[in-house]
């Protein structure tokens, strides 16, 4: 193991207190974690930096230690640095904790960073991530938390990384359910739904045991409705309220898709529904939406092309995007994700509705389906 000791440059800034940035790292051999608190930072403030001529050179030296399971330090987060706690943050809310899955990969990788920005839960709300890998992405996923550490991001007060959901998971306040199997070349439906629905089965038993009570849970991976389903099914301790399936991707496409033939901006469009699961059976409601608060067939009066191409085209634009690039559509998937949870924290337009898998009892059968929900919603989570 190599040890080596380091004299970082030192900065004058005027008007600047110091302040503390921290590291704590705590890893098993599935698990680790990294907290920090960034530098204040003010604009009226200059700052000027100069590096210590006197300083030392690193030296390394090499010593033997058995192994085991210690923990390690990560990066610039072994670094603690003298510094005093930032005015700005009196004004924060409290730290929330959001666990993602599938970590690693490409939805992820655009989600991570609207999260830690503030563009999802605000700019004064604190964010604490907690991804959820496995064994095989395991260091993709230390590459995920090497990108987030050099962002600088202010609201990014910790990061976790680990492959146990049981782990991962504690006391989360918001699961995002990412990561599941992607249907391969002659994979039948039923034997993706047999190795997905475990999957969301053990995640289901983890939130129910170690997530906050009123944990809010999005379910991503497809199919999202069933999958949504499986999870709360075994999460009985957790309202059954708080399980949604996201089909906010499919309302925004069915958004543009209006617009584009009203010749209007996609802002003008809505009270969309989705009806269904993510797939080719979905079926996006163009009678109850609404173009500048008009009935759609009073906007648009091509009623065949209503009719027939408006539902293939929402019903397969994601295999024709992957045709076009060659890829999936990770970023407007991660963009709907942010819409899905801005709508659930902030308070829905008078009038206007947004589409969302939720479970309903009726007559006592229990179901889970796709719905469009009002400013109700809002009281209810």
């Amino acid at each position: 193991m190599a040890v080596a000791e380091l004299t970082a440059p030192t900065c004058a800034k005027q008007g600047l207190g110091s302040s503390q940035l921290s590291y704590l790292s705590a890893r098993t051999s599935s698990f680790r974690r990294l907290s920090f608190r960034p530098p204040r930072r003010t604009h009226s403030s200059r700052i000027s930096c100069s590096v210590n001529q006197t300083a030392q050179a690193p030296v390394a030296v090499e010593t033997e230690v058995p192994k085991s399971n210690k923990p390690e330090c990560f990066g610039v987060f072994c670094l603690t640095y003298d510094l005093k706690a930032e005015e700005e943050t009196k004004s924060w809310k409290k730290l929330i904790n959001v666990a993602v899955s599938g970590a690693a990969g490409m939805i992820s990788n655009h989600l991570l960073f609207k999260l830690a920005s503030g563009q999802v839960f605000g700019h004064d709300q604190p964010i604490a991530l907690k991804l959820l890998g496995s064994e095989r992405s395991f260091q993709a996923l230390e590459g995920v938390a090497m990108e987030l550490e050099d962002s600088l991001f202010p609201l990014l007060r910790e990061v976790q990384i680990g492959i146990d959901p049981y782990e991962v998971f504690q006391d989360v306040e918001w699961a995002l359910l990412i990561g599941a199997k992607p249907r391969g070349p002659g994979m039948e439906r039923a034997g993706l739904l047999d190795i997905n629905g475990q999957i969301f089965a053990e995640q289901g038993k983890a939130l129910n045991a170690v997530a906050s009570r009123n944990v809010k849970v999005i379910v991503v991976g497809n199919p999202c409705n069933t999958n949504a389903l499986i999870c709360l099914k075994n999460a009985p301790d957790i309202p059954a309220k708080n399980f949604h399936g996201l089909t906010r991707l499919d309302e925004n496409r069915a958004k543009c898709q209006l617009a584009l033939k009203a010749g209007v901006f996609y802002d003008k469009v809505s009270n969309m529904t989705i009806w269904g699961n993510h797939s080719t059976t979905q079926v996006p409601d163009f009678l109850n939406a609404r173009i500048n608060g008009l009935p759609v067939k009073e906007v648009i009066t091509d009623h065949k092309w209503l009719e027939e191409e408006f539902t293939e085209k929402v019903q397969k634009r994601g295999g024709v995007l992957i045709k076009k690039w060659g890829r999936s559509s990770a970023a407007s998937t991660a963009v709907s994700i942010a819409d899905a949870i801005k709508s659930l924290v902030t308070p829905t337009p008078e009038g206007d509705w947004f589409s969302s898998g939720v479970s309903i009892s009726v007559l006592n059968v229990h179901e889970y389906i796709s719905l469009s929900l009002n400013s109700i919603l809002n009281s209810l989570v």
